[in-house]
């Protein structure tokens, strides 16, 4: 029984040696990773390691992952345009490293590159782009701004072997008194364009009275011409036409009991008082 623990114990500091060997000299490279291995005595090999299960010789060698997915990442800075107006300018960046350069950029600007020079190109960008347009142009012509910008901090970013997948202005502000010039000036073209309705407005109701006047003055001319013509005649046909639609609508209705003539009693007496007061407007 002795020998046997023995052995074990013989075996045991080989056996966790080897473990902890093991462990040491295997790392892992999850998705969206990317390993260089830095080795003690020729530094940064140019090797980029894969996703999975690698080797490294341990204490003679180290791997160093970087993260190589796409990231956003927002830059803002203060600025003058063209014609002095202060300017606040947001930008949304997605970004990520060039792959093949990643010894590269260990070697310049080490595991955080992007807060070394995403904020510094982003800045300088910002100001060289927005001096060239003055302040109702960077409203106006945003999109040439947006891609003005988008193509420098591209053509910088290479320069340090970082990728732009996408740039854009999230948010533009520019100073109070010019905010409160161009509140005054849409203030002053809605008055403008109140006013201008209102003229309009008035000029087609004086039409609208010119034309009335005229086709009551020319059926007025009509009128008089007739009746020149006419004479009394054609007062009296109006005056018979009007006396007997009125006639027609008391004699029949039902509501009316009394009659001018003062006539009453029986239902003949009625009906002849009817034609008597037919006869009496008709007069």
């Amino acid at each position: 029984m002795s020998r046997i623990f023995d052995a074990i114990s013989r075996l045991a500091v080989p056996a966790g040696f080897a473990i902890v060997l093991a462990q040491s000299s295997l790392y892992d490279v999850k998705g969206g990773e990317r390993a260089i291995i830095f080795d003690r005595f020729s530094g940064i090999t140019q090797q980029v390691v894969g996703e999975g299960i690698n080797f490294v010789i341990p204490w003679l060698q180290r791997p160093i992952v970087f993260d190589v997915k796409t990231k956003p990442r927002v830059i803002s800075a203060i600025t003058g345009s063209k014609d002095l107006q202060n300017v606040t300018l947001t930008l949304r960046v997605l970004y990520r490293p060039d792959v093949m350069k990643l010894p590269l950029i260990y070697q310049n600007l080490g595991l955080d590159y992007d807060e070394r020079v995403l904020p510094s190109i982003g800045n300088e960008v910002l100001k060289t782009i927005v001096a060239q347009f003055d302040a109702a142009e960077l409203i106006t012509l945003r999109e040439t701004v947006s891609n003005g910008i988008r193509k420098e901090l591209e053509e910088r970013a290479n320069e340090f072997h970082i990728k732009l997948e996408d740039v854009s202005i999230t948010h533009m502000a520019f100073g109070a008194e010019f905010t409160k010039a161009v509140e005054q000036k849409q203030i002053a073209q809605q008055d403008a364009e109140r006013a201008k309705y209102l003229v309009d407005k008035a000029e087609q109701e004086r039409r609208a009275a010119v034309i009335r006047a005229e086709g009551e003055a020319e059926a007025a001319e009509h009128i008089s011409k007739a009746l020149d013509k006419a004479g009394d005649g054609l007062l009296l046909i109006r005056r018979l036409e009007a006396s007997k639609e009125i006639a027609e609508t008391l004699s029949n209705s039902p509501n009316v009991t009394y009659l001018p003539n003062g006539s009453a009693g029986n239902s003949n007496d009625s009906k002849s008082g009817n034609q008597s007061l037919l006869l009496n407007i008709g007069r």
